[in-house]
């Protein structure tokens, strides 16, 4: 965290959270949610400036409930998330990487959704993979020693036997199958958190400020 933003926590100790206004989605990116996206349920617009960018990446967590936030500033701004906490992809030099920037390391487990959604838990992180990258970790899977077709697969989505592991940089992962609903309970966080006991929306301060 910047200590910039502790600081501003230590004179501003009693801003109120704020609830809805910043979204990440599942391919990774920050979105900007203003009362007309709220209102409609859009996704909002994505943030592109890299300062910005770099300081939402650095300012990123989470509190003891599950649920993440941006801390800007003195505030906290809790995130609505269509996926998981983090979001991975592939990339030539660290292998796998998060959507703050970090190295995600070698996965530890991995699991699949009835949809096909392939989600990666190591170091700490849970982390769902762009499904644009999906294809290429599919390529690592193997069922019982053998690499596993798309048919293979799909088979052992629908409840077919056989101990299937996803190889990254040598070592195997198990992956289990997962109920899309199921993602949330299972790793400890909320995607959509809300607004306090009083029902209050409080409005976003500039971020950054």
């Amino acid at each position: 965290m910047d200590d910039i933003v502790k600081q501003a926590m230590v004179k501003w100790p009693n801003v109120p959270d704020c609830y809805g206004w910043l979204g990440l989605d599942a391919r990774g990116a920050w979105r900007m949610r203003d009362e007309r996206a709220q209102h409609l349920n859009l996704a909002g617009d994505k943030v592109k400036q890299e300062a910005l960018l770099g300081f939402i990446n650095r300012n990123y967590g989470a509190d003891e409930r599950g649920r993440w936030y941006f801390q800007n500033g003195p505030q906290r701004v809790y995130l609505n998330l269509e996926a998981t906490p983090y979001i991975v992809r592939t990339d030539p030099q660290p292998g796998l990487v998060v959507q703050t920037g970090e190295a995600f390391g070698v996965p530890e487990r991995a699991f699949m959704t009835e949809a096909g959604a392939l989600i990666l838990q190591g170091g700490g992180k849970v982390a769902q993979v762009d499904d644009r990258d999906v294809a290429q970790l599919m390529e690592s899977l193997e069922l019982d020693g053998k690499a596993a077709s798309d048919e293979v697969l799909m088979a052992w989505l629908e409840g077919g036997v056989g101990a299937l592991v996803l190889r990254v940089a040598g070592k195997a992962a198990p992956v289990e199958r997962i109920a899309a609903a199921d993602v949330p309970v299972r790793f400890g966080f909320v995607r959509l958190p809300g607004p306090d006991a009083a029902g209050r929306q409080t409005p976003v301060v500039p971020l950054g400020g």
